[in-house]
């Protein structure tokens, strides 16, 4: 009896993975005016990081998106570190409080952090749009 049960589970695993896995790629080619570089550049215009535009605005654009690129990774280590933290606490509870104080603290920042750059970008869309 148990060994039909594992049969039907193996089965389902490889079932299901050759459903995933059996999808051919499409691969992107770069055909005069085609490809990825043209289609991000239509897409995101100057908003590429360090795409080369001169403006001051695209330069502060630049550089604010590349700080809460940073701001981002920090988080993300952040929370990682503090779930490990408590992974590894083992019943001790000072360990677990340190944990919990640094997920929220990650948390508050990144709050703290993305509502800064709102209120940042909804002031210089005000200034900068044309009535």
């Amino acid at each position: 009896m148990l060994c039909k049960a594992k049969t039907k589970i193996i089965f389902s695993i490889v079932a299901i993975s050759l459903a995933f896995f059996s999808i051919n790629p499409v691969l992107a080619t770069n055909i005069s005016g085609t490809g990825l570089d043209t289609t991000a550049g239509e897409a995101f215009g100057s908003a590429i990081p360090f795409s080369g535009g001169t403006s001051p605005a695209t330069i502060i654009g630049q550089v604010v998106g590349a700080l809460l690129t940073f701001t981002g990774v920090v988080f993300f280590i952040l929370m990682i570190y503090g779930g490990f933290l408590w992974m590894t606490a083992r019943g001790n509870e000072q360990q677990v409080e340190k944990a919990k104080d640094l997920i929220t603290a990650a948390i508050v920042g990144l709050i703290i952090v993305i509502s800064a750059y709102a209120i940042t970008a909804f002031i210089g869309e005000a200034i900068t749009s044309t009535p």
